[in-house]
């Protein structure tokens, strides 16, 4: 299975990204879809997950500000990023997991003035 991450870029703070995740390859319905993201000189962070039911969770520096939105029979996992500040600028990765784990390549969002 591979991922294809899309929608980064430049926006000033405040702006507005949506970035968009697409599995392609084998068959598969992943029990959870998530988003995470690294800063230079940062570990990788979780920012948003969704499991197969629907569920929700956020990091608590999104929260109010990103929506996670996806569907594990369409295999494609969406994070709307509203209100985006300097400290959201990271290279942010998509994420499936079912019966294997599989990344996406990154998608770097860069927040500034």
């Amino acid at each position: 299975v591979q991922l294809q991450a899309s929608g980064g870029g430049w926006v000033q703070p405040g702006g507005s990204l949506r970035l968009s995740c697409e599995a392609s390859g084998s068959i598969f319905s992943p029990n959870v879809m998530g988003w995470y993201r690294q800063a230079p000189g940062k570990q990788r962070e979780s920012v948003a997950a969704i499991t197969d039911c629907h569920v929700k969770m956020y990091a608590d520096s999104v929260k109010g500000r990103f929506t996670i939105s996806g569907d594990n029979t369409e295999n494609t996992v969406y994070l709307q990023m509203n209100s985006l500040k300097p400290e959201d600028t990271a290279v942010y990765y998509c994420m499936m997991r079912g019966i294997q784990e599989s990344w996406g390549q990154g998608t770097q969002v860069t927040v500034s003035s």
